[in-house]
């Protein structure tokens, strides 16, 4: 075999064929280089402790003894059979318990000692465990230290991702130090060899933490150092001033007073048009707060300053919706509004183009469409996207590089999800921030509830009683179309259910991420014209189209949703003048769950809900979806990593004084580290 590199495919590692090489792929995980960057999640400790009649209950303890008689095998039922045996040491003894896993009689030899590793149950001569980890005594693979848990996928189980990690740690000594040694002194900061070694295979839980400290500072520093290179980068750039800010006309116009967040957002984004650097500002405001009127005075903006706008949405029926709120606030106004969608026909789709490169369409609204070759503007001077989070940083430069010419257009980038305001020293680094943090006046707040499975009956009964009241019901599902072994509820089975058992007398519709996108639109455009009284979905209606008449949204398996998520499900309800419900199923009785979903069930504040998902679950549902085209962070965690945050932007900003594009020879290291970082992601520096 070759001598591996950090870029050798990892096909090339023995034990990679074509299946596992796609599963590795669907982590992310393509190169030697990758497996070195895809850290644990977690670590069980697996240290070798003394005295069975000692060890904790209910905690996964690790310890070594004997087989004290042959394990038997006997048959419950068809497809189970239990495998059971005695282990002992001096103080104590254990029963032991294996499903389906009768091999363990050849493996478990009488009179020989092993190490077991799993939860111990019951006290004294009680003392049970089931289906635990073992190996013989001094041989260490599995135990007699610190292990590290990786995020797994269906194909790929721990013990094959822990055993490509080894292989690849070699490949360490070949990688370049990015940190120069003035730096990691100052700040007390390991070697990178060592750090990542440590971070995967860590001797101690000291050492664990030293390594963590260095990468999390890493990892920041190069973080901060890309925002800031984007920044400047932007600075250089030209854009047309919007010097005309005559908004009177518009706002009186409106059909409704503006609350103060809004007039300050509209404030604060024209403030920013009449430059002659591009506007690059996130609008952020929870769901139903108001977002698309301070779009629509940018729009306004951008007709009144003789350019072309641009509103580009994730779906077609949120763009339709995008034009038709357009239509009413800007249409009266003059403004010359068309929508460019992929199911129009290629005539209408050309005539829309002819119209947008001729300047005879002031706003355009539309997907992905917008980015289609053929599409060309004739003075494009401002750039809209709503949900943000669903385009990538390429695509959004797509759309900005058909202005055409050395100007930039403006951008505004709307977004429903809240980020913690703990949060936003990190995303608006190369975004500027406008916050809605008021619901405009006669919001009626959606009363949520957390029910147990066992009230189900209940639950159907009050669906009945809002479908009779002419209302329509969202039932959102975790998965898509079978169950897995837990039970999770499926949209595809479950709606079937519901169609033929539950409500054979009512209209059900299903919609999930994997239907054709004709179908999913056909279920979505059904709801929304009321033809439709219940929807079974995935969280593919996140993101989806506005149906005041819709009051009630019930979650299946709430647990297994992020509070953000489950905030922004319930954003589907609440939106017409009828009293709204969201109730949060879920028969996990795990205390900590449940604490997390009362806290849902006790505010509709979309940041306090943010904090608290941040608090219990860490930045990965913030960041995991690179929402605000943002870098994935893989180590960080805001609630405990704010001191070294300071530390690694003090660090960045003494380092770019002293070399402002990273130029030197001896930052080429750490340059690269950093373009590595913010490539994934579409962005660059040049």
């Amino acid at each position: 075999m070759e001598p591996l590199t950090l870029r050798t495919p990892l096909t090339k590692l023995p034990g990679v064929g074509k299946a596992r090489a796609a599963a590795l792929e669907n982590l992310g995980l393509f190169d030697v280089g990758d497996l070195l960057t895809y850290f644990p999640r977690e670590y069980e400790d697996r240290t070798v402790q003394e005295d069975i009649a000692h060890l904790p209950a209910d905690t996964p303890v690790c310890f070594a003894a004997m087989v004290a008689e042959p394990f038997r095998t006997s048959y419950i039922r068809r497809g189970m059979e239990l495998t059971k045996g005695k282990i002992v040491d001096a103080t104590g003894q254990v029963l032991v318990t294996f499903f389906n896993q009768n091999y363990v009689r050849q493996a478990l030899h009488p009179g020989q000692t092993y190490y077991f590793y799993g939860k111990l149950t019951g006290y004294g001569a009680r003392r049970q465990m089931v289906s635990p980890k073992f190996e013989p005594e001094g041989r260490c693979d599995f135990t007699g230290g610190i292990f590290p848990v990786y995020p797994l996928t269906a194909g790929i189980s721990n013990h094959l991702l822990t055993g490509l990690v080894r292989q690849a740690l070699p490949c360490l000594a070949q990688a370049a130090e990015p940190l120069d040694d003035q730096l990691r002194q100052r700040h007390q900061l390991a070697p990178m060899e060592e750090s990542y070694r440590t971070i995967h295979f860590p001797p101690s839980w000291e050492a664990l933490a030293t390594a963590r400290r260095r990468l999390v500072f890493e990892e920041l520093f190069c973080l901060t150092l890309g925002l800031t290179l984007i920044r400047q980068r932007r600075a250089g750039q030209a854009a047309v001033p919007f010097v005309r800010q005559d908004l009177d006309a518009f706002f009186a116009a409106l059909p409704f007073s503006l609350t103060p967040a809004q007039a300050r957002s509209a404030t604060e984004a024209a403030q920013d048009l009449a430059k002659a650097v591009p506007m690059n500002r996130l609008l952020q405001g929870d769901v139903g707060s108001g977002k698309t009127v301070v779009a629509a005075a940018c729009a306004y903006l951008a007709w009144r300053n003789g350019c072309q706008a641009a509103l580009m949405a994730p779906t077609e029926l949120l763009a339709q919706q995008h034009l038709g709120t357009m239509e009413t606030l800007l249409g009266g106004l003059g403004m010359r509004i068309a929508l460019l969608s992929g199911s129009m026909t290629p005539a209408q789709k050309r005539a829309c183009q002819a119209a947008l490169a001729a300047g005879e369409i002031d706003l355009v609204v539309g997907t992905h469409a917008l980015l289609s070759e053929g599409v060309a503007f004739a003075r494009l001077g401002l750039v809209i996207t709503d949900e943000q989070h669903r385009f990538g940083v390429d695509q959004r430069a797509a759309l900005a590089a058909k202005s055409g010419g050395d100007l930039h257009p403006h951008v505004l980038v709307m977004s429903a999800t809240p980020i913690p305001r703990t949060l936003a020293l990190m995303i608006y680094g190369d975004l500027d921030l406008s916050v809605i943090d008021q619901l405009p006046p006669g919001r009626t707040p959606v009363a949520t509830y957390l029910v147990h499975g066992n009230k189900r009956p209940r639950l159907y009964a009050f669906v009945r009683k809002q479908v009779a009241l002419g209302r329509q019901v969202y039932i959102v599902c975790p998965a898509v179309d079978q169950e897995d072994p837990e039970g999770m509820k499926a949209a595809e089975q479950y709606g079937r259910h519901l169609q033929q058992e539950v409500f054979p007398d009512l209209r059900v519709g299903i919609v999930h991420g994997r239907q054709k996108p004709k179908e999913k639109q056909a279920a979505m455009a059904a709801f929304a014209a009321g033809q439709t009284d219940i929807l079974v979905s995935t969280t593919v209606i996140e993101v989806g189209v506005d149906v005041p008449n819709a009051s009630l949204m019930v979650i299946e398996d709430a647990d297994r949703f992020g509070l953000s998520q489950l905030h922004q499900l319930r954003g589907r309800v609440g939106r017409g003048r009828h009293q709204s419900y969201c109730v949060l199923l879920s028969d996990n009785d795990n205390e900590q769950t449940r604490q997390r979903l009362r806290a849902l069930a006790a505010t509709t504040d979309g940041f306090a809900i943010a904090e608290e998902d941040l608090k219990l679950r860490g930045p990965g549902d913030f960041f995991g979806a690179r929402q605000h085209g943002l870098p994935q962070l893989k180590l960080a965690s805001l609630e405990g990593d704010m001191v070294l945050l300071h530390q690694a932007q003090t660090a960045a900003r003494e380092l770019l004084a002293q070399d402002p594009h990273l130029s030197q020879p001896d930052h080429a290291p750490l340059r690269r580290r950093v373009e590595r970082l913010f490539r994934a992601n579409g962005d660059s520096f040049n």
